[in-house]
């Protein structure tokens, strides 16, 4: 924290997480390219003070079977000049239009931006039912289930965050297909479905349906397919890194899918 402070970076929290050996440090908002700078160069210093002490510091999303992984949790404000776009203290939760039309665009995409949000095969691990990662569509301003979640501070606080991204994602391209979905939303007028107060992780499959919440990619194959069909996170990415992201997640996914595991070799090599 120290070294971080010395370099110039606002800190405005740190505290121990509940997996062993796990840290959050949030960051001072600012404005978006600057926060991607500072995910790069946070993350070479924690590595380089990491290995000066003997330890080896990891952003590995799912490294131990088990307990909760890591994520990068991306809370985004439009502003305005010095007005925050997302609220309105006369609106339903104290949000503007503009924020409900952002979550809305967020919604529509969040099946195909999820291969850049969440671009290893490992990422998959960590969004599963049970360890306080989202991996169902949805939104709420008071529980921790969904994909979004709408923090209780408002003022120029008020903000939109996105659970699902960790810390394996490129930042400038994470970021990059956030806003041009947020945005989709804004410059269609998209509604917002109803938020989802519930504990999603208790809800049964036709609880879910019912209440319109779709389930996130279950493995980086799957997300690669929906990021194919998606020409506003295509144009996002712009075609050159589409095309070359596409062909070297295919490749990563091929390898994986055709290695066999240790797990593989104790659930079957006794009993066939």
């Amino acid at each position: 924290m120290l070294e971080l402070e010395e370099m110039g970076f606002e800190i405005e929290a740190s505290h121990h997480e509940v997996a062993p050996g796990q840290h959050e440090i949030d960051f001072k908002y600012s404005d978006a390219v600057k926060h991607a700078d500072d995910i790069q160069t946070f993350k070479l210093v924690v590595k380089t003070i990491a290995r000066k002490h003997g330890l080896h510091a990891t952003f590995m999303p799912k490294p131990l079977f088990g307990v909760n992984g890591s994520g990068m949790h991306c809370n985004m404000s439009l502003f305005k000049g010095n007005t925050n776009t997302f609220l309105d203290e006369n609106g339903p939760l104290e949000l503007s239009e503009t924020a409900y039309q952002f979550i809305a665009g967020i919604i529509k995409h969040a099946l195909s931006f999820t291969a850049v949000t969440n671009p290893t095969v490992n990422s998959y691990k960590r969004l599963v039912p049970g360890y306080e990662a989202p991996c169902y569509v949805a939104w709420s301003g008071s529980n921790r289930s969904p994909l979004i979640r709408v923090p209780a501070s408002r003022g120029l606080s008020t903000r939109v965050e996105v659970r699902s991204v960790d810390p394996a994602a490129n930042p400038y391209l994470a970021l990059a297909v956030l806003l041009a979905s947020g945005l989709d939303g804004i410059e269609n007028n998209l509604d917002a479905p109803e938020a989802v107060d519930r504990n999603i992780y208790i809800m049964d499959k036709e609880e879910r349906e019912a209440n319109g919440v779709k389930d996130l990619p279950a493995t980086l194959a799957d997300a690669l397919n929906e990021l194919k069909k998606d020409e506003i996170i295509i144009e996002a990415l712009g075609e050159h890194l589409f095309e070359h992201f596409i062909e070297s997640k295919e490749i990563e996914w091929d390898m994986f899918r055709t290695q066999v595991h240790p797990w593989e070799r104790e659930q079957y090599m006794s009993s066939y």
